[in-house]
């Protein structure tokens, strides 16, 4: 399957749950005596998917079959790596799952699952029961586990959104989309809701360059990356009743939203010169100032000519006006909002860190 992305055709892949259901459809199977080494899961949209077993064998009543999990053209941190289902028949028409070695479990309660708890979720526990039910109407006990599950985590985002000791059994499509959007925000929304258990104030930034200013200025241990997808988090800020949201970012991506643009990516709206062209005519800027900014290239070029020509207001109005902006895109008049707004050159002499 292929899906075009920024103009691309680009391969389609199939979740862990993906895997998982197939790997414990073909135990069921190999115990029955059939044909075990493709199996076909269908997703929760009704697409089904063929899904090649690597390996399945048979240890006294049991059956222990591995899928390799496959993602397709999407940078996946799980690409590759091995999902093995052990199961074992059961005659009264359920399905009991359990996750093992390498799974991660729930540390807190939360939407997804309740503390010690197998981080297998809701969707793909149905298509686990679905697929092995589909074989063998008795039911069956599934154990999931990944032996490479521990280590491929701390590639993930599970520490962040409460899941320990390995990763977790994902998916709410069955199929991994390349460069998925709505799979970042998924991540994105978790994370709010893990820290809201604990707070009533999300501290947002975009990337790892946010997430270093953050720790260095101590402002949060619970700050949640958003990449683009400022609107998106705000409003489930709003959703989730957080009292203030702290933004951090380059002033690169903060530009922007300081005239209203609530998606950053520069695929979708690119108005950095134009942002600072416009604070600088309400200033009065003098017109000559005015043509020089627009010939920057940059965000970090313009921020920094301005503090060298005393301009630094300009950039104080600009986090002003990002304040004005959220709360007309929100429309809370109450929501506390702060905001850190940094350039490279700032950081990098602020304590001689580096980015």
């Amino acid at each position: 399957m292929e899906v075009i992305r920024y103009g691309k055709k680009m391969r389609c892949g199939y979740t862990t749950g993906s895997c998982a259901a197939a790997a414990a459809k073909a135990a069921v199977i190999r115990l029955l005596g059939g044909e075990w080494r493709e199996v076909r899961v269908r997703t929760p949209s009704g697409e089904v998917l063929l899904i090649k077993i690597s390996e399945c064998r048979v240890e006294g009543g049991e059956a222990i079959c591995r899928v390799i999990k496959y993602a397709g053209d999407d940078a996946d941190a799980t690409d590759g790596m091995a999902i093995y289902a052990k199961v074992s028949l059961r005659g009264d028409g359920r399905v009991l799952i359990e996750g093992g070695e390498g799974i991660g479990r729930f540390k807190e309660n939360s939407p997804y699952g309740e503390k010690g708890e197998a981080a297998i979720n809701k969707v793909p526990r149905r298509m686990i029961e679905a697929s092995v039910l589909e074989a063998h109407p008795g039911g069956a006990n599934v154990l999931i586990f990944a032996p490479e599950g521990r280590e491929i985590a701390k590639k993930t985002y599970n520490p962040r959104m409460g899941i320990e000791g390995g990763i977790s059994i994902l998916g709410t499509t069955g199929i991994v989309y390349p460069m998925s959007e709505e799979a970042y925000k998924k991540v994105m929304y978790t994370e709010l809701e893990v820290v809201r258990k604990k707070t009533d104030e999300a501290v947002l930034t975009f990337g790892n360059y946010g997430m270093e200013y953050i720790k260095k200025a101590g402002l949060s241990k619970d700050a949640v990356k958003i990449s683009n997808f400022v609107g998106e988090a705000l409003l489930y800020c709003r959703e989730l009743g957080f009292r203030k949201v702290t933004l951090v970012g380059h002033v690169g991506k903060m530009c922007k939203i300081s005239i209203g643009a609530f998606n950053t990516s520069s695929r979708v709206v690119d108005s950095r010169v134009e942002a600072f062209v416009y604070y600088l005519a309400k200033n009065g800027a003098p017109g000559d100032l005015i043509e020089r900014v627009e010939r920057f290239k940059t965000a970090e070029e313009c921020a920094n000519f301005l503090k060298e020509s005393g301009y630094d207001r300009v950039l104080e109005e600009m986090k002003e006006g990002i304040v004005r902006r959220i709360r007309a895109y929100l429309k809370d008049d109450n929501m506390k909002i702060e905001i850190f707004m940094y350039t490279f050159k700032e950081i990098q002499e602020w304590g001689k860190w580096s980015l």
